[in-house]
């Protein structure tokens, strides 16, 4: 056997608040990886609700890689959320029209961040909040209820409002030959094959793999 399918929606067999949501998202500006889970007892399919302000005229991305943990109530602000802060008044008088609308903001005056894009291999914990145009480098850790407010480097565990480092999780060098080796990208064969060297943190091994 070479692991579950990955087209199906709940791999776990009763237990339906597991979901392999890149079967499930349908906006064309969220991309999922394989694999990657969404773990909510209240209609885990539906993780496209915890997409906040991504209005299609805006055309921000979320990308998310394979193998991701997002634990219940992970929650992505995107772009289309900003307000234009460079005068005196924040409040967004255009979109009420009636007049106001002589006040719209000339196009890039809105804060614009750029894509969103998690990594592969990424843990999100629960109720963590990701702002816009954050970068999350491959086998990241969010901590629960972190407020993400700049990118995450590789392997890096990160806490607290706003997420500051705790740790990484490995030395640099083995970051840096994690980074090459991509065991994500393999054929789902040759990863059914190596699970104990993936799960296991010896590099030397995992290398002879490659």
């Amino acid at each position: 056997m070479h692991g579950p399918d990955p087209t199906n929606k709940h791999p776990l067999a009763g237990f339906p608040q597991v979901c392999y949501i890149k079967n499930t998202v349908g906006n064309p500006n969220i991309e999922i990886g394989d694999y990657t889970y969404y773990d909510d007892p209240e209609d885990s399919e539906n993780f496209e609700r915890n997409v906040l302000y991504h209005f299609p005229f805006v055309g921000d991305k979320l990308i998310i890689g394979k193998f991701c943990a997002l634990a219940r109530g992970v929650k992505f602000i995107m772009n289309g959320a900003n307000h234009k802060m460079s005068g005196f008044s924040t409040y967004p008088f255009e979109i009420f029209g009636n007049g106001w609308e002589k006040v719209r903001p000339a196009p890039g005056e809105y804060p614009y961040k750029g894509d969103t894009v998690v990594g592969n291999d990424v843990w999100i914990g629960y109720e963590a909040l990701i702002m816009p145009g954050v970068k999350i480098g491959n086998g990241a850790i969010i901590s629960s209820r972190s407020v993400v407010v700049k990118d995450v480097p590789p392997y890096t565990i990160v806490g607290g409002n706003p997420a500051r480092t705790i740790k990484t999780r490995f030395p640099e060098t083995v970051i840096a030959e994690l980074e090459q080796i991509t065991w994500w990208d393999w054929p789902v064969e040759q990863i059914s094959a190596h699970l104990q060297q993936i799960v296991s943190a010896d590099i030397e091994a995992l290398k002879k793999v490659n």
